[in-house]
């Protein structure tokens, strides 16, 4: 946890950095917020720090309507750890309990049910419950928000299981009420889609990322434009599309999506995508002295992994060319019914995947990666067979490692942020071989 002296800094400064990596309750207010909050600063003694928004929640303290601390970018400390809360919490915000309850959740990581809790209790401060419920509220307030819905479906959309349990838990967390937060609401881009904002802690390289994802687009999933990046997402309940351009401060994000329930999954999924959570400071702080590195950040800060939304799809499209996954989708992809531009598949599933002429060993192996539920470090013991380059590239680009290094080996300096080190070394935002 981060030290006393530096969340006092953090709050004096207001310093968006810190953002996501804690939240600041003060006790005369019943207030929690960001660091970076431009509120009066609080006396020390009534400050009360905890680790997630859901802790603060549950200590009785009610969202900050000026910074809005609850849609703050996620900690970085789970992209960096990959122990069992990581993993756990990483699931839960691609709303896992929502779909499997923490029954699910914990059958995914090999513990029970009580284990779990006490895991996630003793690390973030409250149960697998109590993060859902959070994650709950913070969908419904962006379906309020952004959407013409009827409140009653905005409820069931979110994962609230009545009406009455909706309107509580919005009034508990955001001192409000959902028809207020729909007093809010801003137009969408276009009919039948969701807009909204995805914030991130300073700097971020957008344009060069959103290049790099550009430079590799498959015909029929994924377009993009010189600006705007689209493409088309295999979620939970059902297919969607997601478009993503960079704006001041934020990534505006359109999405149009069969099932409304996969909001939660298609946000994080496009979150990892763009590895919005990063902790670019500490990173750059480490990497930035080095002789040949520092050189390379001073002339183009902010480059992030370029993520993945699908294991499977990567893995795939690692051992195939462009002629042949294009072949590969029209013929054994799921047609969308609305089709979006190029847009007119999502990738084949892995049903799909077996009808083809790949190996059934590797349709077989890709089993495991569904789900973000395996220990990044065991990753290859999951996949025996597979080339190691495949896995590194899972292992950085769909669970976020942070330490993969691909172009030979790299200085025991650089650890453990030997990711990011590529990305510099890439001296353009498209690289031949492992990118796909």
């Amino acid at each position: 946890m981060i030290a006393d002296e530096d969340v006092y800094a953090a709050m004096e400064s207001r310093d968006q950095r810190f953002d996501g990596w804690f939240f600041v309750a003060v006790v005369t207010t019943g207030i929690y917020c960001r660091p970076s909050c431009p509120a009066v600063m609080p006396k020390r003694e009534n400050v009360r720090i905890y680790r997630t928004a859901a802790a603060a929640q549950a200590g009785g303290f009610r969202a900050c309507k000026r910074c809005r601390p609850d849609a703050a970018p996620g900690s970085p400390e789970w992209n960096t750890r990959s122990d069992l809360v990581a993993r756990a919490m990483r699931l839960i915000t691609d709303g896992i309990i929502d779909r499997e309850g923490v029954s699910g959740l914990a059958d995914r990581l090999g513990y029970s049910e009580r284990q779990l809790s006490r895991r996630l209790l003793a690390d973030v401060g409250v149960g697998p419950q109590a993060l859902a419920r959070a994650q709950r509220a913070q969908t419904a307030r962006t379906l309020l928000e952004s959407t013409d819905l009827p409140v009653s479906d905005v409820a069931f959309a979110a994962g609230f299981a009545s009406i009455r349990q909706f309107n509580a838990t919005i009034s508990d967390l955001f001192a409000t009420t959902p028809t207020a937060l729909r007093a809010r609401r801003t137009p969408t881009a276009a009919p039948g889609a969701i807009t909204l904002r995805l914030d991130y802690r300073p700097p971020f390289d957008a344009v060069t990322l959103l290049a790099f994802l550009g430079g590799h687009t498959i015909a029929g999933i994924e377009e993009y434009d010189g600006e705007t990046y689209r493409r088309s997402l295999s979620l939970p309940r059902g297919p969607g599309i997601v478009a993503l351009t960079p704006a001041a401060g934020h990534i505006r994000c359109e999405l149009r999506l069969t099932d409304l329930r996969d909001l939660t999954a298609a946000v994080q999924r496009c979150r990892r995508m763009l590895d919005l959570d990063a902790d670019q400071h500490a990173i750059e702080k480490a990497l930035g002295g080095d002789p040949f590195l520092g050189p390379l950040i001073a002339k183009a800060p902010g480059r992030r992994i370029p993520g993945h939304p699908d294991a499977a799809e990567l893995a795939v499209r690692t051992v195939l060319d462009e002629r042949h996954l294009t072949t590969l989708i029209a013929t054994h992809g799921r047609p969308l019914l609305v089709p979006s531009g190029t847009i007119t598949h999502t990738f084949p599933d892995l049903d799909a995947l077996a009808s083809t002429d790949l190996k059934p060993s590797l349709i077989h192996k890709l089993q495991a990666l569904t789900e973000d539920a395996i220990d990044r470090r065991d990753l290859g013991e999951h996949l025996p067979g597979i080339d190691k380059l495949v896995v590194s590239l899972i292992r950085m680009r769909v669970l976020g490692d942070p330490d993969i290094f691909l172009s030979g080996t790299a200085p025991e300096r650089w650890r453990p942020w030997r990711s990011y080190a590529q990305q510099y070394l890439w001296q353009k935002p498209v690289h031949e071989r492992p990118v796909h």
